[in-house]
């Protein structure tokens, strides 16, 4: 089956750098857009970055300047970079994509990973 499977998540001070990665895997014909989502205990899961396969990027005012959202098409991968890092930034990553497989030629099936956890903390 198809799945994302995330890491690079961890315990990083205040002011720190971390990068996340997100590999697709199984059998996937395209995918579309992916993203990183988050949710801190508590709060909403909220949308922080994203990027079109063609590579146009969105990111939430909240980490424009500190993350970067970047993809290897090829290996079907998407990573995050995050840079100046806050105790705000803590919550568990998710990274989503949009893709096209045998049984959904035609449109997007939404799929999830099953999270990271970025704790910054002095």
């Amino acid at each position: 089956q198809v799945q994302l499977v995330e890491s690079g998540g961890g315990l990083v001070q205040p002011g720190g750098s971390l990068r996340l990665s997100c590999a697709a895997s199984g059998i996937i014909l395209h995918i579309n857009e992916m993203g990183w989502y988050r949710q801190a205990p508590g709060r909403q899961r909220d949308l922080v970055a994203s990027i079109t396969f063609g590579g146009a990027t969105h990111y939430a005012d909240s980490v424009k300047g500190r993350f970067t959202i970047s993809r290897d098409n090829a290996k079907n991968t998407v990573f995050l970079q995050m840079n100046s890092l806050k105790p705000e930034d803590t919550a568990v990553y998710y990274c989503n994509a949009g893709i096209r497989t045998a049984t959904s030629l035609n449109r997007d099936v939404e799929i999830w990973g099953q999270g990271t956890l970025v704790t910054v903390s002095s």
